[in-house]
Parts: structure tokens; sequence; C-alpha cells
């Protein structure tokens, strides 16, 4: 299949809500399918991430508290939308990149509520207008990208499953490892992690969130600074702490963890109600405030071992990490010796770039793919990793002033 290049810009924010991340790649080829080998690419020609303004992630953040009234809601994502639709077109201007460059943007928004009953999702809802997007910018934006996958009985997560499925499968024998897989573990506001079966196995890959990322431990060390950091830099606050290890295997015992995969969760689960009874906790076994940092920050590693123990679908031969975890030093060390505890072998952790992907970029590059694969009408989700009954094409598309010349792009190139 001959397919054009397109160039996308994917933007989004996640849970930690710390900048809208804006990636810019080109795209070509077409995903594997039955008969058809994949000969998906993907180039990454630019990236930033845009620090949200003070006023806007306050409101995000009453929002993620179930404080907001409707009009707040809709109001809201007309705003995050303006603010998207800024991001993307200031990292074009650092790119040196007109607006009529780009064919297409992916843009995921700001996820305000993930609703789990009983470990199925019933809804879920991310702001900032795709409309808006297209009508400042001009281009044509794909945007509310989870729900098709909600509709049809999925989570909607980890959509990171769809990039990892495509451009991360390990050799065979990876580190000398008999059937290794490659686990792709995300640290962001909350931790997901892909399970990724070597090339040439029909085993199918699974996926699902591992629990609390940076979420409760950038609670804690705002906590511990009296509000003036809102994340623990270099993982400097829990290097000073003492860990607190009965309340670390007493939070281990949180349902959360022993729930089968598929499943996903968010501050609505580990959020400011959950990080303060904790601390509550730590401050009542006789630690301080500093503990609760350097406590938090071991659960958050010991939750993901503990989850390749217990769902691992083969013998993990690496771990490769992205998210702003992977720049906690103190966190990424104790993933180390939690995982060689618990699996009761070293395991290789590295970060994506000996895989050529800048880290940092990684989930904007996501959200640039799932809007490629939308409108030439592929499935974006992976099925056995967000547990939906089907394939469906994930994203809808709103046309901006250039939809007629992306129509006619894709259309030179599509079979008559």
């Amino acid at each position: 299949m001959n397919e054009p290049t397109l160039r996308v810009a994917g933007a989004m924010s996640g849970t930690s809500v710390d900048g809208i991340d804006v990636a810019i790649a080109d795209i070509r080829g077409a995903p594997e399918a039955p008969g058809r080998p994949g000969n998906l690419s993907i180039h990454q020609i630019a990236f930033e991430t845009v620090p949200w303004p003070a006023a806007e992630r306050e409101l995000i953040f009453d929002l993620f508290a179930d404080r907001a009234a409707p009009s707040v809601v809709c109001r809201a994502n007309f705003l995050l939308g303006e603010r998207f639709a800024v991001a993307v077109q200031a990292v074009l201007a650092g790119a040196g990149l007109p607006p009529q460059a780009i064919d297409l943007i992916g843009c995921h928004g700001q996820t305000i509520w993930h609703d789990v009953v009983d470990g199925r999702v019933t809804s879920t809802l991310q702001l900032g207008e795709p409309a808006v997007i297209a009508a400042r910018t001009g281009i044509t934006t794909v945007g509310n990208l989870r729900v098709a996958d909600v509709a049809v009985g999925g989570h909607g997560a980890p959509l990171a499953s769809t990039f990892d499925w495509h451009f991360l499968r390990p050799a065979a024998n990876l580190n000398g490892v008999t059937g290794g897989w490659r686990a792709v573990q995300n640290i962001g506001g909350i931790g997901n992690v892909t399970f990724l079966p070597p090339q040439g196995s029909a085993a199918p890959p699974l996926a699902f969130d591992t629990g609390p990322g940076n979420a409760l431990i950038d609670w804690a060390a705002g906590e511990a600074t009296d509000g003036a950091w809102t994340y623990d830099r270099d993982g400097a606050l829990a290097a000073r702490g003492t860990i607190l290890p009965p309340l670390v295997d007493a939070w281990l015992a949180h349902p959360y963890f022993a729930a089968s995969p598929p499943k996903t969760t968010g501050r609505e689960l580990f959020g400011v109600d959950l990080a303060r009874q904790w601390q509550r906790e730590v401050l009542a076994a006789g630690g301080t405030a500093v503990d609760g940092v350097a406590t938090l920050t071991e659960l958050t590693a010991a939750s993901i071992a503990d989850s390749y123990v217990r769902f691992a679908p083969g013998p993990v031969a690496q771990v490769v990490v992205a998210g702003g975890g992977a720049a906690n030093p103190i966190l990424m060390g104790a993933l180390r010796r939690q995982l060689t505890q618990r699996l009761g072998r070293a395991i290789e952790v590295i970060d994506h770039t000996p895989l050529g992907i800048d880290a940092g970029a990684k989930e904007g590059l996501l959200f640039a793919l799932l809007a490629y694969l939308c409108v030439h009408g592929w499935p974006g989700n992976v099925p056995a990793c967000t547990g939906a009954r089907t394939p469906v094409i994930l994203g809808q598309i709103t046309p901006g002033a250039n939809y007629g010349e992306l129509q006619r792009k894709l259309n030179r190139h599509r079979p008559s």
C-alpha cells in the first residue's frame, strides 16, 4: 500500500497536569492486518511541553475533585480547547513550521473523569473542544479518542498499548531470556504497562493501569514543602525521607492492586482523598511529611513490580520506562530493587532512547498516530489490551480549513 506521508501534531495533557505535550511527526504506511504485513513508520519532527497557566491548572484540579457545576464544565471545555490550540501554534512556531505544513492534529484533551463501576468503565470524559482547535489553527482535528473503545466494552485505556504494539515488540530471546517479554511501563500521574510478546509469538499483548504513578507523590511533595513544589524534583524529598515498610505492605492490600486486568484507574481513586488518608497514617506511625513522600515513592515502585508478579503473561526480559517518573532517580532505583526482590532476578530497566524513541514525546506521538489511523479508517485500539469486544476506529473528526486538501491527499492514494 502506498499511503501518503502525513505530518501530524499530537497533543495531550496527563493526570499530572504538568503541561501540554505537543509532538509533530511524519507518519506513513499501514498497520499489520490479516494477509498484510505492517509497514507503519513514524518520524519525530519536533516536541515541546507547554506549561499550563496557573488558573487553568487550578481549574482542572477543581474538575478532578468533582467541585464544578455543569456551567463550569461547559466553559472549561472551550477554554481548554483554546489552550490546546495555542500550545500547538507555539510548538509550530518554535519549529519554524507554518500551520499549512500540518495535515492533521490528534488531541487527547485533558481527562477530567474516568468512571469505573465494579471494574467496568461506564463513561469517560476528556475536555478540550476539538472544534475550537480546528477553528483556531485551521487544521483538521481528531479528538474524543477514548469513547469508541468504551462504547464496545473497553476501558478506553491504556491507549499507549497501540503505539507499543506497532513499534516496540521485542525480538525473540530478548536479553537471552527464552520467550522473553518486554514490559513498557509509563509512570505519569497514573502508571500503566503494556506486556509485549516476542516477535513470532502468537500470544496477545496485555495492558492495564498498574495504579498510582506520580499523582500521590506530587501531592505529598506539595504537603512537604507547604505548596512550594508541585512534584518531587529529582527525588530530592524521597531521598531525605525514611520509608515505612509496614505502610507500603498495608497499602498494597488496596483492592485495586489485586483486581484482574483489563483494568484502569485515575484520580477518582488515587487522588487527594486517598493521599490525605495515607499521609495521616504516616504521621500516626511517627513519620514526617517527607517520610510520606519516600513511602509513597516506594509504594509506586512496589505496586508496579507486584503487578508484574501477579499478571505478566510471560517471563519479563526488559522494562522500558517513560513518563515523568522516569526522571526521578529515587523512584527508578526503587523500581529496580522491587523488581529484583519480587521477581527473584535482576531485570534490565531502560528508557526509550536505546529504542530510538524520545520518551518525553511518546504520548504526543501516540495521539498523532491515533489521528492518522482514524482518518484512514483503521482501528486504533488493541482489544487484548483495553478489554474491548472488537477493534474500532478511535476518534471523532472535526474538519478544519484544510479538510478538502486533506481529503484530496488521501484520495490520490486510495484504490479506485
